[in-house]
């Protein structure tokens, strides 16, 4: 499975056509998805619908976009209509929306196939993506390894080259978590640029749609398609539309990278050494990198934690009184713990809010983007539970979305790329961040670097 630039430019010349770009799709979803359980739901039939009218509309003429005759994954926790929606979870294992998503409203009208609903962890409240109902997602490099979460499915089903392209969401990290993980580009875009109405809540505050991708430029694409205002989402951002793919291409020299020492602590030597190579590509290309002070790291990520707890409890009020026994166990335990933040706490951490994220931005008066490992970590093994990171016992957990999840609070743009392999095979990922509604540096730092790395998208 080709990346949507070169894949859309072969349909519109009519090389291949949308009927045949999604059998083959679907054929390698059958060929690998028993392997690593990416998809909880393949919708075949509908898919095959879609692709003859778009091979229509394209013998007529009428070219919908870049996307148009795509294959699409979308995750579990994204309302597609008549389409099975289940969260991950027992509960919701025979729901069935009546309503399209607007993310999903606006994918279709730009050409996209949804394909399928892929695996994520129960709610989406974990970063590891093997406690769902219908099975732990395997990373698809190394079967025996988590796929990250909790937008499993999404990120493996792109690197097993099911799909070109899927769709995720990140409350702590859950975008960016698996595409480290599993080696493809993940976008965290800017709070409320995406819509989420109709995407299944865990924190009302924290939550983000966006891209997974193959490529920096294919997200950039996909960000275009989907990012808009949306009166149906109270937290929507109401701002001019811009082409997140206007960068791209353009030099990075002259410009100014930050290192802050919170995103270098604990983390293991093959990952230091990967985003290190990044670092010095960006020295090369006459990027400026300073080391940068953000005094309010340890509270961030302390508001962030209290914020997550508070709103995954009041989400889930009715599942904890009425559905404990068909619950993943450790899922329950989670949403239980999370009970225990109190009132006050959780009122403070929104008191200060805006001062904590005006002082995290005020980095970027200093540099255009922060430099960072995505994970401290490659994949552990599924069922892990405890890691040891330069002589220091963690949760999996915690280290998880130790890096990822600070930006969920203060709601900046963060990127995830490949920028390396470790020893084991494992895929390690680079970290940019950039303050608020700057997606489009991002992706003009990212594909500088996707360039320079060299990151060849070949099959598994």
């Amino acid at each position: 499975m080709m990346d949507i630039v070169t894949t859309g430019k072969r349909i519109q010349k009519k090389e291949i056509s949308p009927v045949d770009l999604v059998s083959q799709a679907l054929k390698k979803i059958y060929e690998e998805n028993p392997k690593n359980n990416s998809f909880i739901t393949v919708s075949e039939d509908e898919a095959l619908k879609q692709a003859k009218i778009l091979e229509e509309e394209l013998t007529e003429g009428n070219i919908r976009g870049p996307l148009h005759g795509i294959p699409i994954a979308i995750k579990d926790l994204v309302y597609t209509k008549k389409i099975r929606t289940t969260m991950g979870s027992k509960i919701y294992e025979n729901f069935i929306p009546t309503l399209d998503a607007t993310v999903i409203e606006k994918l279709k009208a730009a050409g996209a196939v949804i394909i399928g609903k892929t695996n994520t962890h129960e709610f989406a409240y974990g970063p590891t993506g093997d406690r769902s109902y219908f099975g732990p997602c395997r990373n698809p490099h190394n079967l025996e390894k988590m796929s990250g979460g909790s937008s499993s499915g999404s990120a493996a089903a792109v690197a097993a080259n099911m799909v070109p392209i899927s769709i995720g969401t990140d409350t702590g990290g859950s975008i960016r978590i698996p595409s480290s993980a599993c080696g493809v580009v993940g976008m965290k875009p800017t709070f409320g640029l995406v819509s989420k109405a109709g995407v299944f809540k865990l924190a009302y505050t924290l939550d983000h749609t966006g891209p997974i991708t193959k490529t920096v430029k294919d997200n950039a694409i996909l960000l275009n398609i989907i990012a808009g205002y949306d009166s149906k989402d109270p937290y929507s951002l109401k701002k001019d539309k811009e082409d997140y793919l206007r960068l791209i291409g353009k030099k990075i020299s002259g410009k100014t990278v930050g290192i802050n020492s919170f995103y270098f602590n604990r983390v293991e030597e093959e990952v230091k050494s990967a985003v290190n190579k990044c670092i010095n590509i960006l020295k090369d290309m006459q990027v400026t990198v300073k080391e940068v002070n953000i005094p309010v790291m340890k509270e961030i990520a302390e508001a962030q934690s209290i914020t997550i707890k508070s709103e995954a409890s009041a989400v889930h009020v009715d599942t904890i009184i009425n559905h404990k026994n068909e619950i993943d166990e450790e899922v329950y335990q989670r949403l239980v713990n999370s009970q225990r933040v109190k009132g006050y706490e959780y009122a403070i951490s929104q008191l200060k809010r805006n001062r904590l994220i005006a002082q995290y931005n005020e980095v970027f008066s200093q540099v255009d983007v922060l430099i960072a490992p995505t994970l401290p970590i490659t994949a552990p093994n599924i069922g892990e539970r405890e890691i040891v990171i330069e002589d220091t016992k963690e949760s999996v957990q915690d280290a998880l979305l130790r890096l990822t999840s600070p930006t969920n609070y203060t709601g900046n743009p963060s990127l995830s790329i490949p920028c390396g392999k470790a020893k084991s095979g494992l895929p390690i990922g680079v970290q940019l961040i950039a303050k608020h509604e700057e997606e489009a540096i991002l992706y003009q730092f990212g594909d500088a670097l996707e360039e320079a790395l060299d990151i060849h998208f070949s099959a598994i």
